[in-house]
């Protein structure tokens, strides 16, 4: 497709998409692997892979295979009926995770809302009506949906949707004595990132989530754990919460278990099957055959293809180059930090991210930002050494023309 012809797409775009997003000039057309095009031809390397939902990059054999198999057999039900796909990914979540019960939606939003629910409703069924308040954290992102913003804790998300529903209390993250100070006999939960990516790219401190396990503990209390972001391998463990040995109550997952396909899940352990009894939540779409027969694919390439290991290693791999580029820029450059293939370069006060992330994107490389000032690294799990390597040369070379 020419620049001609790409025109009038962004035309339509200007007069039609509502515009609460801050799109480039250009429209992307067809991809392979970690690498896009756009309808004029030109070449990205994708190291965000849609803000670490491409599991397995774009084009790949099994997820189209599971598509095209699936659509051709049965798509949607409702889930007033069973369907085999649907019932076969709950198995095989609960056996990867330890978790017992399964409830499938669309989002990562849609996940945190039902930890939510399931949390208050949990103690209103026991008779603790008291019981509802959720301790969150400072510079947490749980969705945009109001629920989940309600716990979400970064004020820009937040500003101009309130009142929100109250009974939520956010603290700072990684901070233990913040959190005991502000439990009380009202808390129902306490809702966790394994690492803050919105937030910044900020992985939990050691021990931390450890302490949240032992305080809901003591105090009757649940603890969920957001893995949107963070699950299906990419920190380099299935489960992000998995780097510390902790055992949630719930947990949240959407983004990677698809691979680019919309699906959610909250997974909770037996206790808990109780609190949400039918007629009290649903979604119409959630675990449909097609979304659930993509899941399943997605965890069996996993498997096939090592990729748990393989986020383990690049992992490393990125933060020794990406450590390589802090030391080399030391007046833009304030550190690299991150778990797996889920990392960033916090830029120094005064340094514009976003001018940096546009410059880097004209060079052909497709990050994000995690918080204001850290240029975030979340590429697909099948990502080569030699694409990581590319891609950081592309950022050492923007950084590089940066007055320090």
């Amino acid at each position: 497709m020419s620049k001609l012809e790409t025109q009038p797409l962004l035309a339509l775009a200007a007069e039609h998409l509502y515009p609460n997003y801050r799109q480039p000039p250009f429209v992307l057309e067809r991809g392979r692997g970690c690498e896009l095009w756009d309808t004029e031809g030109k070449r990205y390397l994708d190291l965000c892979a849609g803000v670490a939902v491409s599991t397995l990059g774009h084009a790949h054999p099994a997820f189209v295979a599971a598509v095209a198999d699936q659509a051709a057999r049965l798509t949607h039900v409702s889930n007033y009926f069973f369907n085999e796909p649907n019932l076969r990914l709950a198995g095989e979540l609960c056996r990867r995770t330890g978790m017992d019960r399964a409830f499938f939606c669309n989002s990562g939003s849609e996940a945190n809302e039902a930890l939510l629910k399931l949390a208050r409703r949990h103690f209103f069924a026991r008779g603790e009506t008291a019981r509802f308040r959720v301790i969150a954290f400072e510079e947490a992102f749980h969705g945009r949906t109001l629920g989940a913003l309600a716990m979400t804790g970064r004020a820009k998300y937040r500003e101009g949707f309130g009142p929100f529903a109250g009974g939520v209390t956010h603290v700072p993250y990684g901070d233990e004595g913040a959190v005991r100070a502000a439990m009380g006999d009202d808390v129902a939960a306490i809702i966790v990132e394994p690492v803050q990516g919105e937030g910044g790219v900020f992985p939990a401190p050691p021990g931390f989530l450890r302490a949240l396990r032992a305080i809901a503990d003591e105090r009757g209390a649940l603890l969920l754990i957001d893995e949107v972001q963070t699950g299906i391998a990419r920190t380099g463990k299935l489960l992000g919460h998995d780097h510390d040995d902790v055992r949630a109550d719930a947990i949240a997952l959407a983004k990677g278990l698809g691979a680019g396909f919309p699906i959610g899940a909250m997974l909770c352990r037996e206790a808990l099957a109780p609190a949400l009894p039918p007629g009290t939540h649903g979604s119409t779409y959630g675990g449909n055959p097609l979304a659930s027969a993509v899941a399943l694919a997605v965890l069996r390439a996993i498997d096939d293809e090592g990729l748990i290991e393989a986020a383990a290693e690049k992992g490393a791999y990125l933060s020794a180059a990406l450590a390589r580029v802090v030391a080399a820029r030391p007046g833009v450059c304030a550190s690299e930090r991150g778990r797996g293939l889920l990392r960033a370069i916090a830029l120094r006060p005064g340094v514009d991210a976003r001018a940096v992330l546009g410059r880097v994107r004209d060079r052909g490389v497709l990050l994000t930002l995690g918080g204001d000032t850290a240029l975030r690294f979340s590429p697909p799990l099948v990502v080569t050494k030699a694409e990581l390597d590319e891609g950081v040369a592309v950022v050492d070379s923007v950084l590089a023309e940066l007055p320090s």
